[in-house]
């Protein structure tokens, strides 16, 4: 399950205008890898200036621009990293969720403590929460904004292993629903992306940990119709659209992106 940054499937780049994202300024956590890296290099191949926050210096990108180092699991922190930002980009127009952990056990749910609780509600919960609290007030102010949280379908699909991610994730699609109907009437739209399974090295460390690897994790889905996993483009495509101004009246929805894993109405 190797990382790709040119699936095979999705939206042909020369589809939208090169410059669709010009003169916004953008916001990604997680954006030094997998799917936020994605996500990162659509926005700004497009035009988007983008700020992406890291806990250090990323070895594999570190000459990332526009990186701001923090840890958004601290509330001083994250407060701080949300400042940094607006300084550094003299404002903000979208915001993208997608820093993601999760501890794994093989021995289910009442295994896992209050580490694992706590590396799962604050990644992918409330580091969105506490920086939605310090950015959407300036999108209120400009009357116009848009912000996409990166869930997962194990919002609706927890597997044994992996409870408090899934729990944290079903958590963040409330918020967001939420979060939706409060901003939308000053000009800011929030959707939020449920993707399966995609190749990133979150889910590549979990194939590892099976004795099949890829195959079994498929499996425990279910399978994935597809027969193959998502890319991280696949997704980038999708947060591109939601946040341009192509879709004004989506607002509040979610999409899935996981090969007809979830095969419930």
């Amino acid at each position: 399950m190797s990382s790709s940054d040119n699936g095979a499937r999705g939206i042909a780049p020369e589809s939208v205008p090169d410059g669709e994202f010009d003169g916004k300024r953008v916001l990604v956590t997680g954006g030094s890898r997998g799917i936020g890296a994605a996500i990162s290099h659509y926005l700004r191949e497009r035009g988007a200036r983008v700020a992406t926050v890291a806990r250090s210096q990323p070895p594999q990108n570190p000459s990332l621009p526009d990186l701001v180092i923090g840890d958004l699991t601290q509330p001083a922190e994250a407060e701080r990293v949300s400042h940094a930002v607006l300084d550094r980009l003299g404002g903000i127009d979208i915001v993208v969720h997608s820093a993601g952990a999760a501890t794994l056990s093989d021995e289910g749910v009442l295994s896992m403590g209050e580490h694992d609780w706590g590396v799962a509600l604050e990644t992918n919960l409330m580091a969105a929460v506490r920086v939605d609290r310090e950015l959407i007030p300036a999108m209120k102010s400009q009357g116009s904004g848009a912000v996409v949280h990166i869930s997962s379908i194990q919002r609706r699909f927890a597997l044994g292993a992996s409870v408090p991610y899934a729990t944290s994730k079903a958590a963040l699609t409330a918020y967001s629903k939420a979060l939706a109907v409060e901003v939308a009437p000053y000009g800011v739209r929030v959707n939020s992306i449920a993707p399966g399974i995609v190749e990133t090295e979150m889910s590549q460390n979990f194939a590892d940990s099976l004795d099949d690897g890829k195959a079994e994790l498929m499996g425990l889905f279910g399978g994935v119709p597809l027969g193959d996993v998502a890319k991280t483009t696949e997704v980038a495509e999708l947060v591109g659209f939601l946040v341009s101004d192509r879709c004004p009246s989506i607002i509040g929805a979610e999409y899935a992106i996981d090969g007809g894993t979830m095969r419930s109405v």
